[in-house]
């Protein structure tokens, strides 16, 4: 479809200011420049309305939005072994994809175009993508100590690849090793060979708990960063969710070796395990982008949230209301985050990028005045504002209405389901 979005404050190059946006099919093909011979199918008036680059979430679980409030205010490995483990024991795949539906629903309303997942239930990620119209990039959950190509879990990573098909590359893939307390070296080496072999990217936790740490330093004498460089992790493309508990060597190590670090705000204060050093990473010239995490640990999907916590985080632990600005955190959740996944011409508003937007009601109370609006976008905004959602040039929601889901159908399946799983 061609749409023409009028007058509307957008915000390019950096800065919000008045312009007219033109996409034709899945491409921003004109910003103030009306393309020759263009035509359009739909127009949206954006007198009151402010155009983002899609938000990118850049690590979650979508299957854990059926998780949401089950363990909370336990003790991050309690809440892992004794919390989440039990029930996902129980969760079928038809589970997991309810689950994915839910969190794709939440992520729609909340302006998020792309999500970075690891999953465990092969496809039904991946359909729940493909209905919606949502663009992701799916990582199965690998866990082994030992190495074996005929792994189950690594057949299940590389059979789901080629599930991708047909959905205008909106779905890619990478590898998900889960992290060194879940894959032992052994079996990380082995993942990082697969990964170079067939030019894939890697997604892992890494660092996100003292314990983690403790633990693999008394068994490997390494810290987590260094373990996983050693493993190969590295030596591809590589996506470090957390990143908690680094070292200035640490960041020097994943500066070098071009490490992209997915910071998780919420997730890490509600498990105790404290903040990223994250405008030290800024300064080491490491890319950080922003995610939510799973609904089981945050206990939103909301970008929104996300980018104001860290921005108020930073400012407080380093007393400096100067720590990471409105423009930083809002990079972190839109071109970080499409670099850090190698998804080209994504997270800004330009011609020959990818029409993958959010349309902000700014005739709201959270949005008035008009004084800063980019300020308002990361101090202000909650998420509700959100009116419409574009993703490859379809719309997903116009409206606050979903257009390619059946939200209603949604909530019954999860609320009946999570009777079933619940103990």
């Amino acid at each position: 479809m061609n749409i023409e979005i009028k007058n509307a404050y957008a915000l390019v190059d950096g800065h919000i200011d008045r312009h007219d946006l033109y996409i034709e099919k899945d491409i921003i093909t004109g910003v103030d420049r009306k393309p020759d011979g263009f035509t359009g199918e739909k127009t949206i008036d954006g007198q009151d309305r402010l155009v983002i680059p899609g938000l990118i979430n850049a690590h979650t679980h979508s299957y854990m939005a059926m998780l949401r409030n089950i363990a909370d205010d336990m003790p991050f490995m309690d809440w892992l072994t004794k919390g989440v483990y039990p029930v996902e024991d129980r969760m079928t795949g038809e589970d997991a994809y309810w689950g994915a539906m839910l969190a794709i629903a939440e992520m729609i309303r909340c302006g998020t175009t792309t999500f970075n997942d690891m999953q465990m239930h092969i496809h039904n990620t991946t359909r729940a993508v493909k209905e919606s119209g949502m663009r992701a990039v799916i990582s199965r959950g690998l866990v082994g100590e030992k190495y074996d190509r005929d792994d189950v879990r690594i057949k299940e990573a590389l059979e789901e690849i080629s599930d991708g098909e047909g959905t205008n590359g909106r779905l890619t893939f990478m590898l998900g090793p889960h992290a060194p307390y879940s894959a032992g070296f052994d079996y990380l080496r082995g993942v990082a060979d697969i990964a170079k072999e067939r030019g894939l990217g890697i997604h892992i936790h890494l660092a996100e708990s003292q314990t983690e740490i403790d633990n693999l330093k008394k068994e490997q004498g390494l810290t987590a960063i260094e373990y996983a460089d050693k493993a190969g992790c590295f030596e591809v493309p590589c996506i470090a969710a957390h990143c908690v508990k680094i070292t200035k060597s640490d960041m020097e190590l994943m500066a070098k070796k071009n490490v992209s670090v997915v910071t998780n705000p919420a997730s890490n204060m509600k498990l105790g395990n404290g903040f990223a050093p994250v405008p030290e990473m800024m300064d080491a010239g490491i890319n950080v982008c922003l995610g939510t995490d799973g609904a089981a640990s945050n206990n939103t999907l909301n970008m929104f949230h996300e980018m104001s916590l860290l921005t108020l985080i930073h400012k407080g632990t380093h007393n400096t209301p100067v720590c990471i600005n409105a423009n930083e955190a809002l990079a972190m959740a839109t071109v970080n985050g499409a670099k850090a996944l190698g998804l080209e011409k994504l997270g800004e508003i330009k011609e020959g990028y990818k029409a993958d937007l959010a349309i902000l009601d700014i005739n709201t109370p959270s949005m008035v005045p008009k004084n800063n609006l980019l300020s308002s976008l990361v101090y202000s905004a909650n998420g509700s504002e959100v009116d419409t959602t574009i993703v490859d040039g379809e719309i997903l929601m116009e409206g606050r209405e979903l257009k390619t889901i059946d939200l209603e159908k949604i909530i019954y399946e999860v609320n009946a389901r999570m009777e079933r799983l619940n103990p």
